[in-house]
């Protein structure tokens, strides 16, 4: 028989039958009967049933000690038995060891509404395998995401989270005390990626947090998320950053596909598939028209889509090209940042996009103005002072190329591909208007 004491892991305890291992874990349920002790030990990987007969030696009060949550560590031996429902084995116990004892009772339990999860989230998370699932998919996707960039040529950045100017507007910005004077924290890295490419580096992209102060309840919001932020220098048009959004999606998700397929099929009775590519595409102008047609926006005041009118939108455009991916392009001017660059023959519209993943937008993105004197003037019809962006606009007065990029949510990404229910489910710690704890 062949020993070992380092730790095994419960998913890898059939290839240990007859075997004596070493499981770590937690105390998932105690069943303590009168003849026998029957304790289902949990790790990350699942979970083993763990007998043991009564024969009144230390090992019993060891184990009539234990509550639920308790970290232990079980040395003991791998029986193949099929009459088990859970992996048709289960693990005679030799010696336990318990690590922490779990205060009894637990202050969650499967009863326990979302909010109040939150509070106890290190607990939600250990006890859930949907919960386990979505940072292990977490973690492939950002691979994935990562994989597509660098093979095109990207050089990852790390931009500054402080800085002296709202990076976007006054609104929706988060102030803070920087030593004698007044700081903010980023809404996105959109100056700084803009300053790499004008300092040559051709290709950027950036992984990391974003900052909304949005007083926002809804399910797709958050007041911190982790971003995921690209620029293309020496472009034509727009049409090159859509080209690459489309394949920095379909790459991720074939990878996520191979990885975690078929689990999330059994945990979350989703089917990800990767998508056909090009995307489909519409204007804003055209969808607009649809969607009036079909009732939305009766009074024809609405510049932007809605929650609800990209739903509309998204299912005509399922409907008419059998796509769950629909670009949305050429936005108002007048609802969009003023360094997105605008046709020579249409002062009104933009050269944007909105990309919307079954309904609910995960990227916006655009090619951006690299003249001097046509951005200052956009600015300034804009209604913003110079003055304060005067580090920004000093970018473009020594050769800026012409470039465009993109800025995705990847907490969206999660929610749409698994079919989550609310962004607070593809973070680990949810920040919004009424959350900073824990």
């Amino acid at each position: 028989m062949i020993h070992t004491t380092s730790r095994v892991l419960t998913s890898d305890l059939r290839g240990h039958i007859n075997q004596t291992v070493s499981v770590s874990g937690w105390v998932n349920t105690l069943r303590l009967q009168r003849k026998m002790q029957f304790v289902i030990l949990r790790d990350h990987s699942g979970m083993v049933h763990v007998t043991h007969k009564r024969d009144g030696g230390p090992l019993e009060a060891v184990l009539e000690s234990l509550t639920p949550e308790s970290a232990v560590r079980i040395t003991g031996r791998v029986v193949d038995a099929p009459q088990v429902k859970l992996g048709g084995l289960e693990l005679v116990p030799e010696s336990v060891q318990v690590l922490n004892l779990a205060e009894p009772p637990s202050p969650i339990d499967e009863h326990t509404g979302p909010e109040a999860r939150l509070d106890w989230r290190f607990l939600d998370v250990r006890k859930r395998e949907t919960a386990q699932l979505v940072f292990a998919v977490q973690t492939t996707l950002e691979q994935g995401l990562r994989e597509h960039a660098m093979e095109y040529g990207c050089t990852e950045m790390h931009t500054p989270k402080l800085m002296r100017t709202a990076s976007e507007s006054g609104a929706e910005v988060f102030r803070l005390r920087y030593f004698d004077r007044l700081a903010y924290l980023a809404q996105s890295p959109q100056f700084y990626k803009q300053m790499a490419v004008a300092a040559g580096i051709d290709r950027v992209f950036e992984i990391g947090p974003v900052f909304r102060a949005e007083p926002s309840f809804t399910s797709r919001h958050a007041t911190e998320f982790t971003g995921v932020d690209v620029e293309l220098s020496w472009i034509d048009d727009v049409e090159e950053v859509m080209a690459f959004k489309e394949q920095m999606v379909a790459h991720p998700i074939g990878k996520v596909t191979d990885v975690h397929g078929e689990q999330i099929r059994e945990v979350f009775g989703v089917e990800v598939t990767v998508p056909e590519t090009p995307f489909p595409r519409i204007t804003m102008a055209k969808a607009q028209e649809v969607l009036r047609a079909g009732g939305w926006d009766p009074e024809g005041v609405k510049e932007d889509l809605d929650p609800d009118g990209e739903r509309r939108i998204a299912a005509h455009m399922k409907e008419q090209t059998g796509h769950e991916f629909a670009f949305i392009t050429h936005y108002p001017a007048s609802i969009r940042p003023f360094y997105h660059m605008r046709p020579a023959d249409r002062a009104d519209l933009t050269l944007s996009f909105d990309l919307l993943w079954k309904g609910l937008e995960v990227t916006t993105g655009a090619q951006r103005e690299h003249r001097s004197d046509v951005l200052l003037k956009q600015a300034e019809e804009k209604g913003m002072s110079t003055e304060p962006m005067q580090v920004y606009l000093n970018i473009f007065r020594f050769g800026c190329p012409p470039h465009g990029g993109l800025g995705a949510g990847l907490g969206r990404i999660l929610m749409v591909m698994l079919g989550l229910d609310s962004i607070r489910e593809a973070a680990f710690l949810f920040r919004g208007p009424n959350r900073l704890t824990p």
